[in-house]
């Protein structure tokens, strides 16, 4: 049978299935909805997104392997996700996140906490160029102390996602940062400069917003539960600021460019030791809690399963557990599931058809930069992955750009401004599956919280449209003539 592209109208029914059956979800289970439904929701849309396939002569094997082939790019983001379940349930038990909320408690200010979550998490996104990192480390200890103020968490994992994506776009070191010129054909300093130019706005208005809602926001907490809460932290670890050692030293790692998987590894493992030095009379009294337990088998359930330190207080209760890689298989589960359905609307031809649709829209300087950003967007939802949100676009409108005389810095910044920073508001993206995994939100609380991510593609088109900024290759070349 011979291979035909599927038309518009029927590239979409796939896509429109999976929004129907996303919806229905949502409304029947509610946030449990990434529990088991929403990726069974992914498998049924690639299911017939396959027989569409099939009917326009793509092979059985084929349609397989754009799903393996999927797959495999998401394998290195599922280990660093057990890690970050290790990472938690070690850092947990060794007293490192009590102890960063305990200090954080003493520190931080409610009025200003939000404000200061996002510019913490900025600073040490910058200098790992890891967003992921930065949320599954200092963000997890925010969101602590933030719930500890009684602070909406929809608006703590915002402050902290707005911030780690910010410094993520702008460190040399991020992955994303260096794809994104290496796809539009311009060079990483050129790219970084060039996109400050949307993102400093960006990330200036987000943090003017989480100044004003601070100051405005009315929150029951008091200094009497400040002090109770401190005094169960002080009571349940001991809070030697030595356990900061570790968080220095997995950043430091980072720094390096070490991977993320082998740096979080270690992480996890440095706070179990640590966790065995600092913590011995705490742990004996864990052990002898559980029948026929031992300090080996409870740093085995810190690091894999429900894992939890009782307390009588409600709030830290809830700060005080953790589910280990147990925790994270739900999320594991909904990127394979994700995928699979972005693999399968590849190799079917549907991406490539409406992708080329949307090319069309593009006539003019405008509508190429915000067709470019929306099909981004749009790669996100489908394809589940900010990578191919960057590369696919990228490779597409590399020569359209260049023909109507626009620098490639444009598209490498329309593409992570789109792209990356989008990527986090989707729950089957590997990005959002990620986040509402490591903080235990789900991606319908956070994302109208998330002003970074959502005001840097309005401010793409904004300076597209008023003409600002708007770098031409005559420039470039005018540049060098003087």
């Amino acid at each position: 049978m011979k291979e035909n592209s599927p038309p518009l109208l029927v590239a979409l029914v796939p896509l429109a299935f999976l929004i129907i059956l996303l919806g229905t979800n949502v409304s029947i289970f509610g946030d449990d909805a990434l529990s088991f439904s929403n990726q069974i929701a992914l498998l049924l849309a690639a299911g017939l997104g396959g027989l569409l396939g099939r009917f326009y002569g793509t092979s059985f094997s084929d349609l397989m392997d754009g799903a393996i082939d999927n797959l495999k790019q998401a394998v290195p983001a599922l280990i660093v996700l057990l890690l970050i379940g290790a990472l938690a349930g070690s850092w947990l038990l060794s007293g490192i996140v009590p102890a960063m909320i305990y200090y954080g408690l003493k520190i931080l200010n409610p009025d200003i906490f939000l404000f200061a979550s996002c510019i913490i998490c900025a600073i040490v996104s910058i200098s790992t160029g890891s967003s992921w990192g930065t949320v599954a480390t200092v963000g997890i200890a925010l969101l602590g102390i933030g719930k500890a103020m009684e602070i909406h968490e929809g608006l703590v994992a915002g402050a902290i996602i707005s911030g780690a994506y910010f410094g993520d776009k702008m460190s040399p070191l991020s992955d994303t940062t260096n794809l994104a010129p290496a796809v539009a054909g311009t060079d990483l300093l050129t790219h970084i400069k060039y996109m400050s130019i949307t993102t400093i706005p960006s990330i200036l208005i987000s943090l003017l917003i989480f100044l004003i809602i601070g100051f405005n926001y009315d929150t029951t907490f008091d200094e009497a539960s400040v002090s109770e809460l401190s005094v169960l932290l002080e009571q349940s670890f001991d809070l030697n600021p030595l356990l900061f050692i570790v968080p220095i030293v997995v950043i430091g790692l980072i720094v390096k460019r070490i991977p993320a998987a082998p740096a979080l590894g270690v992480g996890a493992i440095l706070g179990i030791v640590f966790a065995m030095i600092f913590q011995q009379e705490h742990i004996a009294d864990l052990v002898k809690s559980e029948a026929g337990g031992n300090a080996y088998a409870l740093s085995l359930r810190a690091l894999g399963s429900d894992f939890s330190i009782p307390s009588t207080n409600p709030i830290l209760a809830e700060l005080m557990s953790t589910g280990g890689m147990s925790g994270m298989l739900n999320t594991i589960w909904l990127i394979i599931c994700a995928m699979i359905f972005g693999g399968v609307m590849d190799r079917n031809g549907c991406l490539k058809v409406i992708t080329g649709s949307l090319l069309k829209l593009a006539t003019g300087r405008t509508s190429l930069i915000g067709t470019t950003a929306a099909s981004s967007i749009f790669m996100n939802f489908t394809a589940s992955d900010q990578y191919l949100a960057i590369v696919v676009p990228g490779k597409m409108y590399e020569p359209t750009f260049k023909e109507r005389g626009l620098h490639p810095a444009n598209l490498s910044r329309t593409l992570e401004d789109a792209g990356t920073v989008t990527s986090v508001l989707i729950p089957w993206n590997t990005c959002g599956a990620t986040q509402a995994g490591v903080l235990g939100v789900a991606t319908a609380v956070y994302w109208p919280f998330c002003f970074f991510c959502l005001i840097s593609p309005i401010m793409t088109m904004i300076m597209a449209a008023f003409n600002i900024r708007i770098k031409k290759l005559d420039d470039e070349v005018n540049a060098s003539n003087d």
